[in-house]
């Protein structure tokens, strides 16, 4: 069976128009002159039309060519090409992150147009948007050179951009990064050595040149992450007057051997092998304590790739629920439990079925709108006219930046495990696509930081910011939410679980601040699980929300009401289903048990 994309985009289009305030985003300066509501229905239909038609039937060509490497270079499947011609030259590709571009979109209108790319082929999605964010770090922190040099043709997509940053010997501690620069008799050109892994679109043929940024050390600078800058490296050198010439001492060692993605070519990179390896320094070099610019620049990029990756998981098990929605509703097997001799049913009519499919459709619900709540936060901060609105959404984004990333992620796969249960056996053959999503979205927990690192992100460093004002702020305002609802004439009981909920999770904070004090190494034990039950609190209110708006539409007698009647269900599902998860988790919390660490090494 050939890959099957199912996507439906009502549930953007009630985000953008009935959820959020997508009108205030539209009506911001940025936008008002050429986009209102009324185009919003048109955007997002044409774009998945575009995905159905164009990106779509290249998915089986990247599972099954994938990316290839023979003689030092990488190719992609053919089909890759016009599909990824296609979506740059009709505005669908990197030209979106050109803050003075033409036409560009807003991230809430722009992002529903990329998670439809990613659900129809998620490894030539990074393609599409590599260039892009790369180019937008050039053009905020480059000279005025630089930007004119590299960016234009970025953005088009006619290069291609990298962010090469893991090492064979790093990982995730880039602080102990070995690439090194060697300063020329130019004080911008610096001579690089080093070798960097795991590096995605690392080389291909999709583009005349790739443009990489390299994090690497200025000889002499100081040790740990403060002492890294980074480098535009072109694969291809490029010539004063934008003319390509001899290409660059940047050899690709190999592409990785994976489990799922396969046409996204995840290179192995090794700079100055020749010695001849040049780089152009983007900023000032380090200052006379050695301190460089690199990790400030590269985290511009960093926090929206960490949104942009739980979102992705978010498109790869969206069409693993849809086809298993499709697939339940044309399985015929099994009576109903209610009437065992009568006749045999679709399966979606079986219990356990349609508990399945509840528990993806609300968890991929909560996904998606905490995930587009950040994108609106971003429209706002970037673009924003009321200076209040752009503080709070600047605070709001910092603490959900690591739900998103971590939570997305994660659900996504365990999703994608119930998707496959819901088809049995077949779920588990390669001739039905959902065995192929589940080798997909694995990678996403991994990405731009695992989990884990997100975790203690949250606990240790968004937990305190502003002297704790700003988590504060933001569970003040859910609280208040809640509170504000708790006589609900329809929801009163699902406000009365969020409120248990909030103040379980309250006390956990006073519990885990103690910890730090008396036992730093509860920290790390637990702090993935916090994460996990902070996003469920976040969730349950997010889904509630959406549910009010619901109810008020149904009231109004509003077309589609099944839609709307499954967003009232899908609420009272996760709050009722998955919102008990955080007081039972805390519980376990302030037991503070030490067993895996108390365990000797040798018992494992």
């Amino acid at each position: 069976m050939a890959s099957n994309f199912i996507y439906s985009n009502k549930d953007h289009k009630f985000i953008i128009k009935e959820w959020l305030d997508g009108k205030k985003i539209l009506g911001l300066k940025r936008y008002r002159d050429y986009l209102s509501i009324e185009d919003v229905d048109g955007i997002l239909d044409q774009s998945l039309k575009v995905c159905k038609d164009v990106v779509a039937p290249t998915n089986d060509d990247g599972d099954t060519i994938g990316a290839r490497f023979n003689d030092g270079k990488v190719t992609v499947p053919p089909s890759f090409h016009k599909a990824f011609r296609f979506l740059h030259d009709n505005g669908w590709g990197a030209s979106n992150n050109d803050v003075d571009g033409e036409g560009a979109l807003p991230e809430i209108l722009n992002q529903s147009v990329r998670e439809y790319i990613i659900g129809a082929n998620p490894s030539m999605s990074p393609y599409i948007g590599l260039s892009g964010g790369i180019a937008a770090v050039i053009k905020t922190f480059g000279s005025k050179e630089q930007i004119a040099l590299y960016t234009p043709k970025m953005f088009a997509g006619i290069w291609e951009g990298t962010m090469c940053l893991t090492e064979p010997g790093g990982g995730s501690d880039v602080g102990d990064m070995t690439s090194k620069a060697y300063p020329t008799d130019d004080p911008l050109v610096y001579k690089i050595k080093g070798t960097k892994c795991f590096i995605t679109g690392g080389d291909h043929d999709l583009t005349e040149n790739i443009i990489h940024l390299v994090l690497a050390r200025v000889d002499g600078a100081a040790p740990g992450t403060k002492g890294l800058s980074l480098f535009i490296v072109p694969k291809i050198w490029v010539n004063e007057d934008g003319s390509l010439g001899d290409p660059n001492d940047v050899a690709t060692v190999g592409i990785e051997h994976k489990m799922g993605l396969k046409g996204s070519a995840t290179a192995v990179l090794s700079f100055g092998e020749e010695g001849n390896c040049r780089g152009i320094l983007l900023g000032s070099a380090p200052d006379e304590k050695g301190v460089g610019q690199g990790m400030a620049q590269m985290f511009m990029m960093i926090n929206g790739s960490r949104m942009d990756t739980g979102h992705s998981a978010l498109a790869v098990a969206t069409v693993a629920y849809n086809n298993a929605v499709n697939y339940a509703r044309e399985r015929i097997q099994g009576r109903p439990i209610t009437n065992p001799k009568g006749d045999r049913v679709p399966i979606i009519q079986h219990e356990d079925i349609r508990r399945m499919l509840l528990t993806q459709k609300a968890t991929l619900e909560a996904m998606r709108a905490m995930i587009f709540k950040g994108y609106y936060y971003l429209d706002l901060i970037q673009h924003g006219d009321d200076p209040e609105d752009i503080r709070k959404a600047k605070r709001s984004i910092e603490v959900i930046t690591p739900l998103v990333k971590a939570y997305c992620s994660d659900q996504g796969w365990l999703m994608i495990t119930e998707a496959i249960q819901v088809l049995g056996g077949y779920g588990y053959t390669e001739e039905y696509p959902i065995a192929r999503q589940a080798r997909d979205v694995k990678i996403y927990s991994i990405w731009e930081g695992t989990n884990f690192i997100q975790s203690m992100d949250l606990v240790g460093r968004k937990w305190r910011l502003d002297n704790g004002n700003i988590f504060k702020e933001w569970m003040m305002e859910l609280a208040a939410f809640v509170q504000t609802n708790q006589n609900h004439s329809t929801f009163a009981h699902e406000f009365a679980v969020l409120g248990k909920a909030l103040m379980s999770y309250q006390d956990l904070v006073g519990t885990m601040l103690g910890y730090f004090k008396e036992d730093i190494r509860l920290v790390p034990l637990y702090s993935t699980r916090i994460l996990r039950i902070t996003a469920e609190v976040y969730g349950g209110c997010l889904l509630m929300q959406q549910a009010l708006v619901a109810q008020e539409k149904l009231a109004q007698k509003t077309a589609d009401q099944d839609f709307y009647k499954g967003k009232i269900q899908a609420a009272k599902f996760y709050v009722l289903n998955i919102v008990p998860d955080v007081a039972a988790t805390v519980r376990i919390i302030k037991e503070a048990d030490t067993s895996a660490m108390d365990i000797p090494e040798a018992a494992f």
